[in-house]
């Protein structure tokens, strides 16, 4: 479920080898403690039918596992991973659940039924301009949704819970970013308390060749000969391929077994300086045997709300523990204790069923005084070069 959108062979931009983009080697993982993690172990995936979440089933199913536990809560999502799976994996144990996470009584009940061992929390709306239209549904979702799992996962005794941030969530300008910001802090705070499960949270650049991001808006951009469409000229990005995203996700997993004193940590992943966006459009139209500005125009169409210049995988206050041989980072919690979050994400959400938006990005600004929104309004640029 990648999301690359379809073209001819001479439109194609290789997009079998998108990793060539990154100007990089590809970052390797060792797959024998995933291995020994996953096999014979009962998963349970939430936006499993997703870009990411189905690449992780997919790996998943490759491994060995007792059963899978695909949740999700498009029907043509889940309908299609569902299928793959028929299709590639057909004695693979698995139940195909129709769940939304921000419906805690359903998921708590699918957690009852399912009894996972792992959890891997990919679900989300990740879409920064679309959060910005809909902050009430991005703070139900990112936020109280992961909180949804995050409890379900503590009352299951699931052994561990792999939760999927972003690079938005430092310094967020962005109700998307600040969302799951708040949500990094509640599963900090929950592994920081030392109960059942370990709560692993992992922050990601943007993924080569997911749904909706610039690589296949750019590829069919090319193949329908243009414009090229950039917010800003400077704007850069920290990229990864969709199976270095995942091989992250598993080989964070298998780290849980931390001494207490680095409990509550995030993990990233040394990738590399961050790319400019007008750079790798280029690069593709070249790719593609056309010229850049001349048989392709490069159209600059300014900054949307919410979005920044620049990423930053690691907040200023955040301190590098470790470096693993894989290439992962480790750095320090920035949390409060549970309780305090639990008050204010159940007066958060109380505010939210009152459909007050106000409110709602005011508390959550309460929640992550980072969030600046006001940084967001810069004007937009004018077309053209």
């Amino acid at each position: 479920m990648s999301g690359l959108a379809a073209a001819g062979p001479e439109d194609s931009v290789r997009l079998l080898a998108l990793g060539e983009l990154l100007g990089r080697p590809a970052i390797a993982f060792d797959e024998f403690p995933v291995r020994k993690l996953i096999r014979n172990r009962r998963i349970l995936v939430t936006g499993a039918g997703g870009s990411i979440g189905a690449e992780l089933v997919r790996q998943i199913a490759a491994l060995g596992p007792a059963h899978v536990t695909l949740v999700e809560n498009s029907e043509f999502n889940l309908y299609a991973i569902d299928q793959y799976l028929r299709e590639h994996r057909p004695e693979l144990s698995r139940s195909a659940v129709f769940c939304d996470i921000r419906d805690r009584d359903v998921l708590f009940d699918w957690f009852a039924r399912e009894q996972p061992d792992v959890v891997f929390h990919a679900a989300a709306l990740k879409h920064v301009p679309m959060a910005e239209a809909h902050p009430l549904e991005s703070v139900r979702t990112n936020l109280l949704g992961a909180c949804n799992v995050a409890d379900a996962c503590s009352a299951h005794h699931v052994g561990v819970m792999v939760f999927v941030s972003t690079d938005k969530a430092v310094n967020p300008l962005s109700v998307m970013g600040a969302a799951k910001r708040a949500a990094e802090a509640y599963c900090q705070a929950m592994d920081v308390e030392a109960g059942p499960t370990r709560f692993v949270s992992v922050r990601f650049g943007n993924v080569l060749g997911s749904s909706g991001s610039v690589a296949p808006l750019f590829q069919r951009q090319i193949a329908e000969g243009g414009p090229i469409t950039l917010t800003h000229p400077d704007v850069s990005r920290y990229f990864m391929t969709l199976g270095e995203a995942v091989s992250l996700l598993l080989q964070a997993a298998t780290l849980r077994d931390m001494p207490s004193d680095v409990r509550g940590g995030v993990y990233v992943m040394d990738i590399g300086d961050p790319i400019r966006i007008a750079d790798l459009a280029r690069l593709m139209i070249r790719m593609a045997g056309r010229r850049p500005e001349q048989d392709i125009e490069v159209r600059i169409v300014g900054l949307r709300p919410g979005e920044k210049l620049d990423e930053e995988l690691v907040h200023p206050d955040e301190k590098r523990i470790l470096r693993t041989a894989s290439g992962l980072s480790l750095v320090g919690p920035r949390t409060q204790p549970l309780a305090d979050l639990r008050a204010q994400f159940s007066e958060i959400e109380r505010i939210v069923h009152t459909l007050d938006r106000a409110e709602t990005l005011r508390l959550l600004k309460t929640l992550v005084p980072e969030y600046d929104p006001i940084g967001s309004t810069e004007p937009a640029v004018a077309v053209g070069r």
